[in-house]
C-alpha cells in the first residue's frame, strides 16, 4: 500500500525575499539620513576633520604622485630660518648701538644715558633728568638733540620700538598724575610722541607701558638709588625676540 506524501508545511514567518527587501530599504534610508545630516554639517568643522584625516592617513601611506595642497608646496612646509635676513638684522642692530655709543661719547652723556645691546634688541637707558623734570612727563629742550638722533636711526629700521617708563617707590598725587602709574605711562608717551611727530615714523612700531615702582634696576633704599629707578627705557627690538615677550617684558 502506498503512503500519501505530506504536504509540506508553510514556512513560518516573513518570506525570504522580505529579508532582502527591508536591507534594501535601511540601507535607502542610511543613505538618505546621511545626505540630509551632511547638508546640515558645520562646513568649517568638516574641512577641518577631512583635511585632519587627509593628513593622517598620508603620512601612512604617502603617495608619489603630489597631492593638492600637500605638504611640499610652500604654505604647508616648516619655514626656513633666513639665515641672511637675521645676520641683516644683526648687523643693523649692532651699527645703531655704535651710532649711539659714540653720540653719547662725543656729547659727554654716557653717565646718564647707558646704550646696551641685550636679548630683546637694543636698549637704551635714559636718566629721569635727562628728559623731565621731577613729577613731570613733558620733555625738556635739553633732551631734543638725543632724541632726534634716536628717530634719525629709527627711520633706517623697520624695528619694533617699545617706551617703558618706571619711577621710585615715593608715592605722588597730583591733578595730573594721581598715581606713580600714570606718570611713567605719560613719560613713555610723550618719548613716542616726540618721535613719530618729528621724524615721520609709523605710530604701529611703537608700545608705550608705564611700569611704575614695579621693576626698579636697584633697591629704593636712598636718593641716588631712587634717582637710577626713575628712568625711561626705550628697546629697539630683535626680530628675533617673540613680540608677545616684548610686551610682557
Amino acid at each position: 500500500m502506498r503512503l500519501k506524501r505530506r504536504s509540506s508545511e508553510p514556512a513560518k514567518g516573513a518570506p525570504g525575499w522580505m529579508v532582502t527587501f527591508s536591507d534594501l530599504v535601511t540601507l535607502i534610508l542610511v543613505f538618505f539620513i546621511l545626505l540630509f545630516s551632511m547638508s546640515q554639517i558645520d562646513m568649517i568643522k568638516f574641512k577641518a576633520i577631512s583635511e585632519s584625516f587627509r593628513e593622517q592617513f598620508f603620512d601612512f601611506y604617502p603617495s608619489v604622485i603630489p597631492l593638492e595642497n600637500s605638504a611640499g608646496q610652500e604654505g604647508d612646509m616648516p619655514v626656513k630660518k633666513d639665515d641672511k635676513g637675521d645676520s641683516e638684522a644683526e648687523k643693523s642692530l649692532e651699527t645703531l648701538l655704535m651710532e649711539v655709543q659714540s653720540f653719547l661719547d662725543k656729547n659727554g652723556m654716557e653717565d646718564v644715558i647707558v646704550a646696551n645691546r641685550t636679548e630683546r634688541g637694543v636698549v637704551l637707558v635714559l636718566q629721569e633728568k635727562v628728559l623731565f623734570d621731577p613729577g613731570e612727563a613733558i620733555l625738556l629742550d635739553d633732551s631734543y638733540a638725543f632724541l632726534d638722533k634716536v628717530g634719525e636711526l629709527l627711520t633706517k629700521l623697520p624695528n619694533l620700538i617699545k617706551v617703558e617708563g618706571h619711577s621710585d617707590n615715593i608715592p605722588m598725587s597730583t591733578y595730573r598724575y594721581p598715581s606713580n602709574w600714570e606718570l611713567s605711562a605719560s613719560r613713555a608717551s610723550s618719548v613716542i610722541k616726540y618721535l613719530i611727530e618729528n621724524h615721520q615714523l609709523e605710530s604701529n612700531r611703537f608700545i608705550a607701558v608705564g611700569y611704575a615702582d614695579t621693576r626698579p634696576i636697584v633697591s629704593n633704599t636712598d636718593a641716588e638709588n631712587r634717582r637710577k629707578n626713575r628712568r625711561v627705557e626705550i628697546i629697539i627690538s630683535d626680530p628675533k625676540y617673540n613680540e608677545k615677550d616684548i610686551v610682557s617684558n
